[in-house]
């Protein structure tokens, strides 16, 4: 049996512009894993207060945004308004459920349709420079040198299975609750060969910090394949990524400006026209120096995944995204700004 979330109804919820969205009543508890926006709105982001989740603190679990949620709807004591969303890849569930309402037959035969050509994994690149700057206390960001892999390369945050909330597959519920920053440490370590996790440590610096651990536990038991499968193909991904003219774009702006529209140009270049369409750029505010950088890079995927898989063909099997992310953002270098 997987673990997971188990949807119902759909029941439709009034959103506080006035806009409706179809909304999912769940329980249980929703644990924060990083310092996330919680908005009283999805779509303007509206957030009185300025309210935001604290890294490994447990919130009452209200509703999901839909079946398959972007987003959950929590209980964030002392706000105001107290229920806040906040994006599903914030945190993690425990002890989810769904109100006990069996969906209509109209639902049912349309949760049952194909999902032909919607993303089946999201391929997840950071450029590692410009994390650091946002967490320069992280073991990894400590260790960047001007030399190194991270300073001219993308990195591996992780290979998703979708749709999005598709996490924890036949976890012990200790794994889950140790799901956090804090305690990543505690995960069963993660076995490959020794050549596979020479790479991984060199594409993934965080596995200094145990990330591989976290990317396993949350992601990859739900691959369907073996830890040493699984990690080589997201290793292949990012090989071909890092071997492309958008890798060439990247290190050639280092420390200028960069838009969503030349890095999808980049990847048509690299990986045949329409294949920037299914990119979305994310960016982070650096605080300290007021810039705007280019932080991730997440991929849509469609089809089997396999040592032999070309990523151009991956790309074009999956749906393209109306969301371009980011419209621009500074490239960062490696030193701290």
């Amino acid at each position: 049996m997987r673990t997971g979330l188990v949807f119902g109804l759909a029941l439709a919820a009034a959103s506080p512009t006035g806009a409706a969205w179809a909304e999912v009543k769940l329980s249980g508890s929703f644990v924060a894993d990083a310092t996330c926006p919680a908005t009283q709105a999805i779509k303007s982001g509206k957030n009185p207060g300025n309210i935001s989740t604290d890294a490994g603190q447990s919130y009452e679990l209200l509703a999901g945004n839909k079946d398959a949620p972007t987003h959950y709807l929590i209980l964030v004591p002392g706000a105001d308004p107290e229920r806040r969303w906040v994006k599903v890849d914030c945190g993690h569930v425990s002890g989810a459920s769904t109100m006990p309402t069996a969906p209509a037959p109209a639902d049912r035969e349309k949760s049952a349709a194909p999902a032909s050509g919607k993303p089946e994994y999201v391929l997840a690149l950071s450029w590692q420079p410009a994390f650091c700057e946002t967490k320069p206390g992280k073991t990894e960001c400590k260790a960047q040198t001007a030399a190194g892999f991270d300073a001219t390369h993308f990195t591996l945050h992780g290979l998703w299975p979708q749709p999005n909330g598709n996490f924890y597959c036949l976890v012990a519920a200790a794994d889950k609750a140790n799901d956090n920053p804090a305690h990543w440490q505690d995960l069963p370590p993660v076995e490959l060969e020794p050549n596979t996790r020479s790479e991984l440590d060199q594409v993934m610096p965080g596995t200094a910090s145990d990330l591989d651990r976290h990317e396993w536990i949350k992601h990859g038991t739900c691959y369907g394949k073996s830890q040493q499968e699984y990690f080589s193909d997201a290793l292949n991904l990012t090989r071909a990524v890092n071997a492309s003219p958008v890798r060439d774009l990247f290190t050639q702006k280092i420390g200028r400006v960069l838009t969503s529209d030349q890095i999808r140009a980049a990847f048509d270049s690299a990986f045949g026209p329409g294949a920037g369409e299914r990119v979305r750029v994310s960016c982070l505010n650096d605080r300290s120096s007021g810039r705007r950088l280019i932080g991730e890079l997440t991929l849509g995927l469609a089809g089997p995944i396999g040592p032999n898989s070309a990523l151009s063909k991956l790309l074009l099997a999956s749906a393209p995204t109306n969301d371009a992310g980011c419209p621009k953002g500074t490239i960062d270098p490696i030193e701290f700004q």
